[in-house]
C-alpha cells in the first residue's frame, strides 16, 4: 500500500521499505564480498549501489509482477513513471525479514532477486553513473562544473526536483526527478548527449 493511497503510517509500506532497504543492502554487500575476493572495497561499493539502486530494483519488481499488487493512487499519472515498485520490493524484503528472520530473508533475495532478475556482467560492463562520467570528463579538461538545483515543486503527492548543470557559468541542460540524485542524473545523461562526451 503506497501512501498516496492511504497517507496513516501504520497502513502503508515506507516503514517496512525503510527496512527492506537496510537489509537488502547488506546482503548484497555479503553477497558481493564473497564472490568478488580480490576485488577492492570501491569496486563492491560501486557494484552494490548499482544493485540496489532505485532504477535497478523498480526494474526487478516490475519483472516479479509487483506492479499488479501494489496499490497507489493511479489518477496521478506520475507515480506510475516513478520507483514505488521498487519501493514495494524493498517492503516485501522487510516484511519477509519480519515474518521469517534474516536467514529465509537472504535466502529469498539471493533465489527469488539475484539469481532470476541481476545480470552482474551487465551491471560491471556499464557506467551507469552518468554525473561520475560527466565530473571526470571536465575535471580532465580543467573545466568549472556545477550541479545547481534550479526548482522544487509539488505534483499530486510527489516533490519534484530539477537540477540544472552549470558549465563554465552557463546553463547547459536541466533534468528532473523524485529527488535531487536523480534529477542530477537525468542531468548529467541529457549533457553527456548535449556535448557528445562517450
Amino acid at each position: 500500500m503506497h501512501r498516496s493511497k492511504i497517507e496513516e503510517l501504520a497502513q502503508n509500506n515506507e516503514r517496512l521499505e525503510f527496512l527492506g532497504d537496510a537489509i537488502l543492502g547488506s546482503i548484497v554487500a555479503e553477497y558481493l564480498f564473497k564472490k568478488y575476493p580480490s576485488q577492492p572495497e570501491g569496486y563492491l561499493t560501486e557494484i552494490r549501489s548499482r544493485i540496489v539502486r532505485r532504477e535497478t530494483l523498480n526494474n526487478v519488481a516490475l519483472r516479479m509482477g509487483l506492479n499488479k499488487l501494489v496499490q497507489y493512487n493511479q489518477n496521478d499519472r506520475g507515480l506510475s513513471r516513478s520507483h514505488i515498485f521498487g519501493n514495494a520490493l524493498e517492503a516485501l524484503i522487510g516484511a519477509v525479514y519480519l515474518d521469517k528472520g534474516f536467514a529465509r530473508t537472504r535466502t529469498f533475495i539471493l533465489k527469488q532477486v539475484i539469481k532470476p532478475y541481476i545480470d552482474l556482467e551487465h551491471i560491471e560492463s556499464t557506467d551507469i553513473n552518468y554525473k561520475n562520467q560527466l565530473l571526470s570528463w571536465a575535471q580532465k579538461l580543467g573545466y568549472t562544473l556545477s550541479f545547481d538545483t534550479l526548482e522544487e515543486k509539488t505534483e499530486g503527492a510527489r516533490k519534484i526536483f530539477s537540477v540544472g548543470i552549470i558549465l563554465n557559468g552557463e546553463l547547459i541542460v536541466a533534468g528532473n526527478g523524485y529527488n535531487k540524485k536523480e534529477a542530477g542524473q537525468v542531468a548529467a545523461q541529457k549533457a553527456l548527449e548535449k556535448l557528445k562526451i562517450s
